[in-house]
């Protein structure tokens, strides 16, 4: 006969007194770090006792309850209702909800204590998700879910962000199928179709780390400190309908902005506004444009405008401030260094003065009707002007053959003399001329058919190197008199020797401006470019531009040098290292002559040490990398990290490759061949770029992928990195 299973009974639940219950020394719970009871305490005081305290009563030597309980399991608790005690806020008598345990029983108090921790499960963060989001679409505020659950509202607002995610990622999250670090990315884009498109594009991939995620959901749109957005300002943009993407997990630099097309046009149509205001001052023309290539003034002449003198409040200002600022020069002079609330005001004044002393300038009104501005956006989001730049089609008909030649105004900045590079539209605003130049297209990348054979450079990409190499030798004949003045040699002994015929004047040696029709966008931006700029501004300053007979006098008191100087400096505008297309019918250049110009520019650039690498020249996904096959991109990565980091590339579509490649190859040294010099070649004469080194293809240290070395033992990791 089967024996009956044995009932269990449940030990009875009572309310106690609050002065009846004592903590026990049984209770497991001994580290006090990290627990709080003040918390607890004001929870318990909002919404009451959720759990009641196990209890045993209190016996005597003689094993006779005494009416006191102690408490092995809910001592935090009892903790949190003493403090409410103790604050007047509960009766001493008030009565507790308890369990109480039988004294005979055979389980231990510590039995108990230790059971009571260990069997509770913490709430899955994904419940805890929800449950914020159920409280607030029930009314309850994010302050108000912050304030009864002692956290901060940031918070609140990422559990309700990780809430929203798309229901399908949040079911994969809850399988344990995403880690809640990938959960996160995918809260930067609210789009749930995007968010299901990404992550069946990443789920079976290697490559499934949140900053992956985030540039996949972000890739369409503009971070709000690009500097479009500077100069609208996310504010306007919201304003028009524009939405932000905001990551709440980590620095997002103020967002990304969703609509590019909205921000464009809304950056086009603040330049027309701060284009129509400069019409009144009379301008001929006004060319509006987001982007002004390098050589934008090419062939204007600048001109020459007077300053606004300062009025008589803006004088005694002046002589204020300056007053003050001697002063305190004099009082601290005898001091190693001024205190700091003293340099702060010496900095203030500087500013106030330079503020006052940048006058505008004043320009003849005749010369001004022909004259126009350029209208365009600084690096930094800024508004940028650029006043008084005359066409030579604008230029009055009986001084445009005296001046024929004269009057380039920028360096560097240009083709042939005396063209211009803009053309009026028809657009007119107050009788000024208002053109708006579009920002350059470029060729698409695109995922070409590709057999893994090196094909050679895109000849528009060769020609945007070539560009950046001209300007860098421009940069260091500037600054290199002996080079240049050999050079000028080499240019007057061809024209002897060579049967060249001379015209016009006893000297026929001349720099002809070379514009450079391919460029890339940031060239302007480039590191030898502001040195150009800026040499050549310093030069504009000093020289007495304009008379010829004051010009000459000053150019013969320059010591000799200031005269090698300015020589090298004239004479780096003339430099031409661009490869241009060849035209075997007469017009532009032939294939023997790009030939010698290559070599004659190798030749400069091996006399001046080029380095292109110093010059400020990357392989960039935008300005290389997207533009060349992916044979390339390997060839790029196994010439600088070596043959094993080229293999963990080789499986990846062409913008992903190029994105790592971008990132493997960041401070390499590594130049593609159009940008290298000759001179400098390996052991097998094979040529390899300044700076590579002959180590670059030694299977050292190799920046891997975090996703590739992820969960690896370090030996696995160099095993792979040296294969």
């Amino acid at each position: 006969m089967a024996k009956a299973a044995q009932k269990i009974t449940l030990s009875p639940s009572r309310d106690i007194p609050f002065d009846k219950l004592v903590l026990s020394q049984s209770n497991v719970r001994r580290i006090k770090a990290g627990v709080s009871i003040e918390e607890l305490a004001e929870d318990i005081a909002r919404r009451g006792l959720l759990q009641g305290l196990n209890v045993r009563p209190v016996v005597d030597a003689e094993g006779v309850e005494t009416g006191m309980f102690e408490i092995p399991a809910g001592g935090r608790r009892f903790q949190a209702l003493s403090l409410l005690v103790k604050q007047k806020r509960l009766a001493k008598t008030a009565p507790i909800p308890c369990i109480v345990r039988d004294t005979a029983s055979e389980i231990l108090a510590e039995d108990d204590s230790l059971a009571e921790n260990m069997q509770r499960v913490a709430l899955h963060p994904l419940d805890q998700f929800r449950a914020f989001q159920a409280l607030r679409e029930k009314g309850q505020g994010e302050e108000a879910i912050a304030a009864a659950f002692f956290v901060t509202p940031q918070i609140v607002k990422q559990r309700l962000k990780l809430a929203s995610v798309a229901p399908a990622l949040l079911e994969v999250y809850a399988e344990d199928g995403m880690t809640l670090e990938q959960l996160m990315a995918f809260t930067v884009n609210p789009d749930h179709a995007r968010q299901a498109q990404v992550w069946e594009a990443v789920k079976n991939s290697w490559n499934k780390e949140p900053y992956a995620i985030r540039r996949m959901l972000t890739e369409t749109s503009v971070r709000a400190s690009d500097r479009r957005a500077v100069f609208v300002g996310v504010d306007a943009y919201e304003a028009a309908g524009g939405i932000v993407l905001r990551d709440l997990f980590q620095g997002d630099d103020g967002g990304w902005l969703e609509d590019p097309a909205l921000l464009e046009r809304l950056v086009a149509e603040k330049l027309q506004a701060e284009a129509e205001a400069l019409a009144s001052e009379g301008w001929k023309w006004i060319e509006v444009a987001t982007d002004l290539p390098y050589g934008y003034s090419n062939g204007l002449r600048r001109l020459a405008g007077d300053a606004a003198p300062m009025t008589d409040e803006e004088s005694a200002a002046l002589a204020s401030l300056l007053a003050e600022y001697r002063g305190l020069e004099e009082e601290y002079s005898g001091q190693d260094e001024y205190p700091e609330d003293i340099d702060a005001r010496l900095g203030q004044l500087e500013m106030a003065m330079e503020a006052l002393e940048q006058r505008p300038l004043i320009y003849d009104l005749a010369e001004l009707g022909r004259a126009g501005v350029f209208v365009t956006l600084d690096r930094d989001g800024s508004l940028a002007v650029y006043r008084g730049y005359v066409r030579p089609e604008d230029e009055p008909r009986e001084e445009t053959a005296v001046q024929d030649g004269d009057g380039v105004d920028v360096m560097g900045q240009g083709g042939d003399v005396g063209v211009s590079s803009w053309k009026p539209s028809a657009t007119s605003a107050g009788g000024t001329v208002i053109t708006s130049g579009g920002q350059p297209i470029g060729v698409d990348a695109s995922e070409e058919e590709d057999d893994g054979a090196l094909k050679p450079l895109p000849e528009r990409l060769v020609m945007e190197l070539t560009a950046h190499r001209t300007l860098a030798l421009r940069e260091a004949i500037g600054r290199s008199p002996d080079v240049a003045l050999t050079l000028l040699l080499l240019k007057l002994v061809t024209d002897t020797f060579r049967t060249s015929s001379a015209s016009g004047s006893c000297l026929d040696a001349s720099v002809r401006h070379v514009y450079m029709s391919a460029q890339a966008p940031d060239l302007k931006d480039s590191v030898v470019a502001k040195l150009v700029d800026e040499r050549h501004a310093a030069w504009e300053a000093d020289l007495p531009l304009g008379d010829d007979a004051e010009l000459w006098d000053y150019l013969s008191v320059l010591d000799q040098g200031s005269r090698l100087a300015l020589l090298a400096h004239c004479l780096s505008f003339g430099i031409n290292a661009l490869h241009e297309k060849v035209n075997p019918y007469g017009a532009g250049i032939s294939a023997s002559g790009l030939t010698r110009r290559m070599a004659h520019a190798d030749l400069v650039a091996r006399a001046v040490d080029l380095d292109m690498v110093e010059a400020g020249w990357e392989p960039t996904v935008d300005g290389y990398l997207n533009r060349v096959p992916k044979a390339r991109i390997l060839e790029a990565v196994r010439e600088a990290k070596g043959e094993g980091t080229a293999q963990l590339l080789d499986h990846l579509k062409k913008g992903e490759m190029a994105t790592e490649a971008e990132r493997l190859l960041k401070g390499s040294a590594w130049l593609p061949e159009v940008l290298r010099r000759a001179d400098l070649a390996a052991g097998d004469g094979k040529p390899i770029a300044e700076g590579q080194g002959e180590d670059a293809g030694e299977p050292e240290d190799v920046d891997l992928p975090a996703f590739l070395t992820a969960g690896l033992p370090e030996s696995a990791a160099s095993m792979m990195a040296a294969e």
